[in-house]
């Protein structure tokens, strides 16, 4: 079945392209231009896939005519895609650890025997410490905050102690109380920022699971979450630093 589908505008005048037009539908746009066909223009653009198509077309016909209101639609991605992504990003990928407690550390050896006193013995084998170490191998740089209550959880502890686990895979890890992340007004969700491009929010239920995954790609939205990044990263604490400070006080 045909498309039902109205133009939106032009820049051409009667002459053809370039023109914009809206599927009446969905309210997708179809973009009209010249073709882009020359092989060494096509291998710079990313994540090209069998059977798209590009086109060129003045920026003035998007700023007249390019919609300017959108109801987004959350965009959300299996667990398996978002492990995917600490393959795949290309230089940066940051996290911001809020909660408390999560379900997926408590559901481990190295947990439990933490918990009881007792030497976590972490694998540094295992398939995450040894995608960890590729990663940056490559010179890609993943680096995270932890937000930590006063006084800690048991599960803040857990991570604490964890800690010297990421950063021998090549993490950087800092520590942020959560007072003064507070003051600063930081975002009170978990979220990965991937090549400051695509934002990852973590979504969990009261039981601690992480129950979805969503992909934030809006640019104002992203930069936002940057913004955030820039000040969790610049007031926190390095990882050694704080975790002597957490064991004086205890």
């Amino acid at each position: 079945m045909a498309r039902r589908i109205r133009m939106i505008g032009t820049s051409s005048g009667n002459n053809g392209c370039p023109t914009l037009y809206e599927d009446l539908d969905t309210g997708d746009v179809l973009v009209q231009g010249d073709a882009v066909t020359d092989p060494d223009d096509i291998e710079q653009l990313r994540n090209v896939k069998e059977g798209e198509g590009f086109v060129t077309v003045p920026r003035i016909l998007l700023a007249d005519w390019a919609p300017r209101e959108a109801e987004r639609v959350p965009q959300m991605v299996s667990l398996e895609e978002f492990d995917g992504m600490f393959e795949t990003f290309e230089h940066a990928a940051w996290r911001l650890e809020t909660r408390r407690a999560y379900r997926s550390d408590q559901q481990t050896g190295t947990y439990q025997r933490f918990t009881r006193g007792e030497p976590a013995d972490y694998d540094m084998d295992d398939p995450w410490c040894v995608s960890r170490r590729e990663q940056a191998a490559l010179g890609k740089r993943i680096e995270r905050v932890r937000v930590v209550d006063t006084p800690p959880t048991a599960g803040q502890l857990y991570l604490l102690d964890g800690a010297r686990r990421n950063a021998a895979v090549g993490e950087d890890i800092r520590n942020l109380w959560r007072a003064d992340a507070d003051r600063l007004r930081l975002p009170v969700e978990d979220f990965w920022i991937f090549d400051s491009r695509v934002v990852a929010l973590l979504h969990f239920d009261d039981a601690d699971d992480l129950t979805g995954v969503e992909l934030i790609t809006d640019p104002v939205r992203v930069v936002r979450y940057c913004q955030a990044r820039d000040a969790a990263w610049h007031h926190a604490i390095p990882h050694a630093k704080f975790a002597a400070r957490v064991a004086s006080a205890g």
